[in-house]
């Protein structure tokens, strides 16, 4: 089986909240006007000032995703 990539937007701020709602919309419109494919998309709060947005994808496909999207960061999925 491949292995799969997360790939991950970091937001900070008092409206990092607000902001990285916003940018997953923007993700989710590219994602399907490509139909790509991908896994477990979500936002989630780190703390109160930090908030992420991401997404995985198989290896095969992480660098064509990383250089359209700039990713923050990735992480190998577990």
């Amino acid at each position: 089986m491949e292995e799969k990539i997360r790939l991950i937007w970091d937001f900070r701020g008092p409206d990092c909240k607000k902001i990285a709602k916003h940018y997953k919309i923007h993700l989710s419109e590219f994602l399907n006007t490509n139909n790509s494919v991908y896994f477990d998309f979500e936002d989630e709060k780190i703390t109160e000032h930090h908030h992420i947005v991401y997404f995985t994808v198989l290896k095969s496909s992480m660098k064509n995703f990383r250089d359209k999207l700039k990713p923050n960061r990735g992480e190998i999925a577990t």
